[in-house]
């Protein structure tokens, strides 16, 4: 079983309760495929290398990794050096939801990036829990409806900024007329 962590910068400290979900992933021996950032990937690399945890695989924009607190192996996505921002680093977390099996996502509810990867779990119809934040919440999102719960905490100017960003609306309604609205079982 293949784990998909991500989250978002603005959170550089774990509580206890997910760090007991962390090491519920150890208990289970899942691999790990995590980013590079600073916030919520560095936090829970820290995490795995406190546990000398080894099922570890670090995913890096481009041939140079930020953050490998475990010395873990890298994989290095090739991107286009024109892009810039939140679309450089997208690529190589589309395809760590692609390589997932389920996703673990800690998120502000401000985040652009880690919204995108929630919605990219979804897409593939893959089931995630996410740590809220704002509310200090764990939700099991499987489903649109599901996330829209957990988007009704949001404030709207944090909605908009996010969808100026990766146009948040567009893909939820792109997924709604799909009819991807709930996983199989």
């Amino acid at each position: 079983m293949k784990v998909f962590i991500g989250g978002s910068r603005r959170i550089s400290r774990l509580n206890t309760e997910v760090k007991k979900r962390l090491q519920n992933i150890i208990d289970q021996t899942f691999t790990v495929l995590i980013g590079d950032a600073n916030g919520a990937d560095k936090a829970v690399q820290k995490f795995f290398v406190e546990k000398r945890y080894s099922k570890v695989i670090v995913y890096c924009s481009g041939y140079r990794c930020r953050n490998n607190l475990g010395g873990w192996p890298i994989v290095n996505i090739d991107v286009n050096k024109n892009l810039k921002g939140i679309a450089f680093y997208m690529i190589k977390d589309e395809r760590m939801a692609d390589e997932a099996d389920y996703g673990f996502m800690l998120w502000d509810g401000k985040s652009a990036g880690t919204l995108n990867n929630i919605l990219n779990l979804l897409k593939q119809q893959k089931k995630l829990l996410l740590y809220f934040s704002p509310k200090k919440q764990f939700f099991s999102i499987s489903s649109l409806p599901q996330l829209n719960d957990v988007l009704n905490f949001c404030k709207d100017e944090d909605k908009l900024k996010i969808d100026k960003k990766i146009g948040f609306y567009r893909i939820i309604e792109e997924m709604s007329s799909a009819k991807q609205l709930t996983l199989p079982l």
